[in-house]
């Protein structure tokens, strides 16, 4: 009787679990390695706002975004804040981010990342079914909220347009039309970007369902093991070396997050990644039961309702990965909830414990999804940025394509994880 073929997973995020969930139903021995402690360890989706948006058509690096990042570098408070320092890589990730941010690649980008937006809502939709609608996903769509007209027109002619050519609907609302959604909180906003086919959940129900899911497919575990090191023979890798042993398999997937290009450093392959560290706070009984998921557009705060609980998230901070909560980030997005949402104060958030993840930011704001060219048996999925949990269920089912050898359903030219080698 033939032995299944097997699949290491390197790393248990949420993208990680998602392609042992497709390889394990494509029949293969699948075992997901993580550093970390158990199914309810803190990766970088576990805190984040749990949206799932084929909204989000436009890249992070687009037409702006340099000049932008150059404003705020020096405000630790501003949104998007990168800390000066002397380190080559993050020079060069920079000088490849200025490079990829312009209007050619965003026409190229957009209509992909609603493709895979488009597919990994899909499938999310066959995921909660198999869960037993245990992960807390939502179809309530998403609002853009803006304080200003200025900020809205400048939504209305940017994003909004861009996704409803591209087949996204987006309806730009004033704020009476945006009052009559009934959020179930005041605002104080000129008007809003309603993009209906958009969704959430809560990561930490999600990922616990489908860590339990796993279990019963036969997934087997290696909570507490460090990767730090490969065996490779010719164009294959042999052997992942790990603080519990070696660990052969016939295929390798890198699935780490912002950690798996120093991971891929030790087999001589180049993955440009940042470490953006995001952080949120979630109110346990908030004294307003909001309907829907929005985002304070000009500040980049979001607001999630997930379950009786109401989480704000926000700010991409570009500082390498440290354990430093930063305070002024933190009272930045306290600022901005009160500025949109005028009943809500500082008081709400009192000895509420900020939490933070690491997003894995690529130059281009695409992710590297498929084969590297030096190894036959070596996939990665990893550079999602603000995206991995909205992409990570298509993520997984199109390394299940590659690894098993069939067309994958979306074409992965521009997600190429050798294009900066």
């Amino acid at each position: 009787m033939r032995t299944a073929k097997s699949a290491i997973i390197c790393g248990g995020g949420i993208v990680g679990l998602c392609t042992a969930y497709y390889l394990a139903r494509e029949g293969l021995a699948v075992t997901v390695v993580e550093r970390q402690s158990g199914p309810g360890h803190d990766h970088c989706a576990l805190g984040s706002a749990g949206y799932v948006s084929p909204s989000h058509v436009i890249p992070l690096a687009a037409p702006g975004m340099v000049w932008k990042g150059l404003k705020w570098m020096m405000d630790s408070r501003s949104p998007f804040y990168i800390q000066p320092r002397l380190d080559t890589e993050l020079m060069r990730w920079g000088w490849l981010f200025w490079r990829a941010s312009n209007r050619r690649h965003v026409a190229r980008a957009a209509p992909l990342l609603r493709d895979l937006c488009l597919q990994s809502r899909a499938l999310y939709e066959e995921l909660d079914d198999l869960t037993g609608d245990r992960s807390g996903f939502r179809k309530d769509g998403l609002l853009n909220l803006c304080r200003t007209q200025e900020s809205l027109d400048d939504e209305a002619n940017g994003l909004a347009r861009v996704a409803n050519e591209l087949g996204v609907e987006a309806q730009v609302l004033n704020s009476t039309q945006t009052a009559a959604l009934g959020l179930g909180v005041k605002l104080d906003i000129a008007g809003s970007v309603y993009f209906p086919i958009d969704a959430h959940l809560t990561p930490a129900k999600f990922c616990a369902a489908l860590s339990g899911l796993l279990a019963e497919m036969g997934v087997r575990f290696r909570w507490n093991t460090t990767i730090f090191g490969w065996r490779v023979v010719g164009q294959r890798v042999s052997a992942a070396q790990t603080t519990s042993g070696d660990l052969i398999a016939d295929e390798f997937v890198l699935t780490g997050g912002s950690w798996s290009g120093g991971m891929a450093a030790g087999l001589g392959l180049r993955l440009p990644m940042q470490a953006g560290k995001g952080y949120s706070l979630t109110l346990p009984a908030p004294r307003f039961r909001v309907t829907k998921p929005f985002i304070l557009k000009e500040r980049r705060v979001a607001v999630t309702p997930m379950g009786n609980t109401l989480r704000f998230g926000g700010t991409m901070e570009i500082a390498g990965h440290n354990d430093r909560v930063r305070p002024e980030r933190v009272e930045q997005i306290i600022a901005a909830v009160n500025a949109y949402l005028p009943e809500f104060s500082a008081a709400d958030f009192a000895g509420v414990r900020p939490w933070f993840g690491y997003r894995p930011v690529s130059p281009d704001g695409l992710p590297y999804i498929g084969r590297f060219g030096q190894y036959r048996n070596l996939a990665t999925a990893c550079g999602h940025a603000m995206l991995g949990v909205t992409l990570a269920p298509g993520a997984g089912r199109l390394l299940a394509e590659v690894i098993c050898e069939r067309k994958p359903s979306v074409d992965l030219t521009l997600l190429n994880p050798d294009r900066y080698a």
